[in-house]
Parts: structure tokens; sequence; C-alpha cells
């Protein structure tokens, strides 16, 4: 399988420096499966949306969403933790708002292409 004197861990070690540029590392690899994870659970997915179209306090969005307020605040603390979304306070209210437009234009392609005949 090898050749004459060669064995995999020096295999290994030779690899080339465009396919090493190529691979991602563990950080990166662990937040873009942590993004997935987030647009793979149907509330978020709503509430990602809902956020696409202007900023809403908790209330806003558990009575437009009609959800408890305590299931909202708690998957706006896991999208706020992935940096999908940032809060501002005014008052004693607490308005959310997207982080990263890139992470709305992904979700936005797959509702389209969902919606595609």
């Amino acid at each position: 399988m090898y050749g004459k004197g060669e064995n995999m861990n020096e295999q290994n070690q030779e690899i080339p420096e465009e396919q090493s540029r190529l691979e991602l590392d563990e950080e990166t690899l662990f937040l873009v499966s942590q993004t997935f994870k987030a647009l793979s659970d149907p509330t978020r997915i709503k509430i990602l949306h809902l956020l696409s179209q202007g900023e809403h306090s908790v209330n806003e969005i558990a009575e437009k969403l009609r959800l408890l307020q305590s299931t909202v605040s708690h998957q706006l603390r896991f999208l706020k933790n992935l940096r999908l979304v940032k809060s501002r306070r005014s008052g004693t209210s607490i308005f959310y708002s997207p982080e990263d437009q890139h992470v709305l234009d992904v979700l936005q392609q797959m509702i389209d292409h969902t919606q595609h005949d």
C-alpha cells in the first residue's frame, strides 16, 4: 500500500500546501455546525424570519409567533450566543435584530429552495 520504506505517517506529513489551505480548522467546523443546528429548529427559523423583517421585542416576538415568552427568551439566548442576533435595551424592554445578514441570506435561500416548483 505504501512505497518502500514509507509508512502512513510519512505520507500524511507531505500534505500539499494547497490542500492544507482548503481544510477547515476545528473552530470553524464547530461554528458552522452550530449555525446549521440553529437553522434546524423550526422555532428559531420562525424567530429569525420575523427578525429579518425588523427589530422586535421579546413580547412582540412571542405574541406574533404565538409562543411563550420563556420559549422565545431561551431561543434568543441560543441565537445570541452564536452571534446570529443582537439586542439593545430601551427602558424595560429588550429589542432583538439580526446580527449577521449572511445567515439571513442562507435562510432565505433555503426558504426559496423549498418553495421552488
